[in-house]
């Protein structure tokens, strides 16, 4: 998820060609064609979710990554600082023959000057659950050359399981004071609706609104999810503000990370619900 605080920079979207065998010239998730003339062995990664996935399933190829990487637990490689600020300096230093960027999470700026500098640059665009599955299947076995990771197979088949009814109406805080929540066209909110989930702020034009406590009590939700990031919400802090309404705590990183926790999010979000 990106940083509430930070502006979102649009990049054009155009859908790359289907995963296939590697190439010298590919094109990343926007269309922007990327010279690999080799596996990379040497990858940065500045988006969280991406950092885990290339941590489980090709270790010994992260050199680099943001200090939000904070999974797996214990990773030891060298940090370049925020997903909105990286060091570009110290990613150039660590010689990357890949730099695996987000195009919600990281700025059209940094992938261009880091571009400049000659750095391959790989650009994700992660909105829903499919392209998901999608973008990391290019990403490992098209790119990385590292064929499908059996976490990502497992994702797969959890995702495609039916979608629960009945339907509740629920609403996702992700940040207080101010009050922020979950809106239209994200990751999130197509998880929301896979879980038979229906956001009551998905229309609008802004994906992340600020809203005030009345708003949500107005819109009358069945369910209040409250994640552990980027607010860590807890017991003590949330719940009270939406007297009468149920309030669910759940893991920010099932809600909203498209790595391995793909594969047993689905499970562990139903069981918070009780569905």
């Amino acid at each position: 998820m990106k940083d509430p605080a930070a502006p979102h920079h649009p990049l054009r979207s155009r859908r790359g060609p289907a995963a296939g065998p590697f190439r010298h010239v590919t094109t990343d998730d926007l269309g922007t064609p990327v010279e690999l003339p080799r596996p990379p062995r040497r990858v940065v990664s500045l988006v969280p979710s991406l950092t885990e996935a290339l941590a489980v399933t090709v270790p010994d190829r992260l050199v680099g990554a943001t200090d939000w990487c904070t999974s797996p637990a214990g990773l030891d490689v060298a940090r370049v600082r925020g997903t909105k600020n990286p060091d570009r300096a110290a990613i150039a230093a660590l010689a990357p023959d890949l730099v695996v960027c987000n195009r919600e999470e990281n700025r059209r700026l940094d992938v261009d000057r880091l571009r400049a500098a000659g750095v391959p640059v790989w650009v994700t665009v992660i909105e829903t659950v499919d392209e998901a599955l999608a973008s990391l299947r290019r990403l490992f076995g098209e790119v990385l050359d590292a064929g499908e990771p059996g976490w990502l197979t497992a994702a797969a088949r959890e995702w495609a399981r039916p979608v629960p009814a009945p339907p509740m109406r629920c609403a996702v805080p992700i940040w207080r004071d101010p009050w922020m929540v979950v809106g239209p066209r994200t990751f999130t909110g197509d998880v929301l609706a896979r879980l038979g989930l229906v956001n009551v702020f998905a229309a609008g034009e802004d994906r992340y609104p600020h809203v005030a406590v009345d708003d949500v009590l107005a819109a009358a939700p069945d369910v209040v999810l409250l994640p552990d990031e980027p607010y860590r919400f807890t017991a003590a802090d949330g719940p009270e503000a939406f007297p009468g309404v149920r309030s669910v705590l759940v893991s920010g990183r099932a809600l909203t990370w498209y790595g391995p926790s793909l594969a047993t999010a689905r499970a562990d979000l139903l069981a918070a619900l009780g569905r």
